[in-house]
């Protein structure tokens, strides 16, 4: 008999709200902002500490969250904090404690249009801070970058994955589009919370407290010699490099005869799908493709993707930034060029054709 599936009708942000119940998360810690405040309101509404002991709880302030969310993980627990774009910036030291801690933790980022706190409209102005680590140090932030609802809920289940797996910070980069909007979505099965004794054994390395037969571990990013700072900087560089090696998520769509290829993430990644149909309608064949990790990039899939083509078109809400990474990755092969829109304006596909015609 076939599994029978849970189909509804929610928003991107509430979407990450079920998820985040469903896929055992043991806390949330985060702070109301426009446009991802669903979050924690569908949160409040479906009161998971009554039904699988989730704590849910408003901090006073993007920091305080974080430092919640720090403890949290280094008690080896799943836990998830939310914002958009200032908030996420003000959380920036709590998270790069976290990856030199090499603590496990997952952030949302729903994007609005900034510098500074900018307008309440979407963006996806914030790719230079996720991707680049916008904390102190050399370290990196795993990023997953989803374009409709369904990915919304699935990418959770994925983030807490990957940000164990590999005890790194993970990051669900949204935008107010797909935080905003509604479409149907397959929620995930319930996921039974985990008991003291697996959290022990799937994280041995957490501060739980002295105990009878254990010793407390300690959790901390500071080394005072530089010696064994240089050590634990090589341990993360090996680790980041596993990371490219192993986690690069990308998607394509309509290559086979492409003389163009559009690339884009997120909401920009389906308003150049509708974009290809027009440029098709005026005899421009054009590919898509679609990174879905930001970080780690898809540097050697691209590079190859490019190749033989007449010109890359990357789309972003934004002045230019993945761009940078394509250009990198071609290297000067095919010509790459940019077209993006600002201030919380998202692009219409007919400028995208126009920028197709007239940029190549």
């Amino acid at each position: 008999m076939a599994e029978q599936r849970e189909i509804v009708l929610m928003k991107g942000n509430e979407a990450i709200a079920h998820a985040a119940i469903r896929c055992g998360c043991d806390g949330y810690f985060g702070y109301p902002i426009t446009p991802q405040s669903e979050v924690i309101e569908t949160l409040a509404e479906l009161k998971p500490w009554e039904t699988t002991g989730m704590v849910v709880l408003q901090a006073e302030s993007e920091v305080a969250s974080i430092n919640m969310i720090y403890g949290g993980a280094g008690a080896g627990k799943r836990v998830l904090t939310s914002s958009s774009s200032p908030g996420v910036a003000l959380m920036q030291e709590g998270i790069a404690y976290m990856a030199g801690a090499e603590l496990p933790g997952v952030f949302v980022n729903v994007q609005r249009g900034g510098p500074g706190l900018g307008t309440i409209q979407p963006s996806q102005s914030d790719y230079f801070q996720a991707t680049r680590g916008g904390g102190n140090g050399d370290y990196y932030v795993i990023t997953l970058a989803p374009n409709s609802v369904q990915e919304m809920a699935d990418f959770v289940d994925l983030a807490f994955e990957l940000a164990f797996k590999y005890r790194n910070p993970a990051m669900i980069l949204s935008d107010g589009v797909i935080g905003q909007m509604m479409e149907k979505v397959v929620l995930p099965p319930q996921k039974p919370r985990r008991t003291e004794e697996e959290v022990l054994k799937e994280c041995p390395w957490a501060s739980t407290g002295r105990t009878k037969d254990r010793q407390p571990n300690i959790i901390t990013s500071l080394e005072l010699t530089s010696e064994v700072m240089e050590k634990r900087n090589l341990h993360l560089q090996e680790k980041y490099q596993q990371i490219r090696d192993n986690e690069v998520r990308y998607e394509t769509e309509q290559m086979d005869g492409a003389e163009y290829i559009i690339v884009a993430f997120g909401s920009a990644a389906r308003i150049a799908e509708k974009a290809m149909e027009q440029a098709a309608e005026e005899g421009l064949k054009v590919g898509l493709f679609r990174p879905i990790t930001l970080w780690p990039f898809p540097e050697k899939e691209i590079a190859a993707a490019a190749q033989g083509k007449k010109g890359v078109l990357v789309v972003e809400i934004n002045a230019g930034q993945m761009v940078e990474d394509v250009r990198l990755s071609v290297n000067g092969a095919v010509p790459v060029a940019h077209f993006g829109r600002l201030g919380g304006i998202v692009p219409e596909p007919d400028e995208i054709v126009n920028a197709l015609k007239t940029k190549f």
